[in-house]
């Protein structure tokens, strides 16, 4: 068994750009759960991590025994790249959730849960977050009646999100939409895909953060 201790240094190299697609499949077998950073693919037998279910390199197969703070750095990269964020604006994340009320951990991913392009995607406008982003930069989406391109736009209860009328006709969109099909909408957004809007009914709670992550741990690595 081969003791593993990261530093984070060891990831600036290789993944320097977390909003990077180029070998998105790695970051998934990496951090040992589907990212669904490459939409509908990851919906199929072509997904990487069906097929190979271990971390990449010559030893992906190997026994490792990961210490504390290395476990600490994987769990905060992976909700990095669950979200599409890089370090600067992460950390950003973890200074305004510790200074609000409530416990730390759950607030910084209800603040991630509550970014325009995450949203977009969860509405089933977008097969996966880096697609979310794009189509935000480029203008393809209202916020209360105004346009927004900034991906890390936080959303408020009552907002209402609207697919500009000259994109309702994007194959990416119409596709997204088709995608709703194989996941659940969560409760706190109301989708009125006909009308090609969606109403921000509530505000997120942690139950609402469906994949695995357990975010004491990256309170943990930030409190070092």
């Amino acid at each position: 068994m081969v003791a593993v201790h990261l530093r984070e240094e060891e990831f600036k190299g290789r993944f320097v750009l977390s909003r990077s697609v180029k070998h998105v499949c790695k970051l998934c077998r990496r951090e040992n759960m589907k990212l669904f950073l490459k939409g509908e693919r990851c919906y199929t037998d072509k997904c990487s991590f069906e097929r190979r279910p271990y971390p990449p390199g010559q030893h992906g197969q190997s026994r490792v025994k990961f210490s504390e703070f290395a476990l600490q750095l994987r769990e905060k990269q992976k909700v990095k790249r669950v979200y599409g964020v890089f370090e600067d604006q992460f950390r950003r994340y973890f200074r305004e959730a510790s200074k609000s009320k409530g416990v730390t951990g759950e607030s910084l991913l209800l603040k991630l849960e509550r970014r325009l392009d995450n949203t977009i995607y969860l509405l089933g406008y977008a097969s996966s977050r880096n697609e979310a982003r794009h189509l935000v930069k480029h203008s393809h989406f209202l916020v209360n009646g105004k346009k927004v391109n900034l991906p890390s736009f936080e959303l408020k209860k009552g907002d209402v999100i609207e697919v500009h009328e000259k994109s309702r006709q994007m194959n990416k969109i119409l596709a997204g939409i088709e995608s709703t099909k194989r996941r659940e909408i969560p409760k706190w957004l109301e989708p009125m895909h006909t009308e090609f809007k969606a109403v921000i009914k509530d505000l997120p709670a942690r139950d609402d953060v469906t994949f695995p992550v357990e975010e004491h741990m990256i309170v943990e690595y930030y409190s070092r």
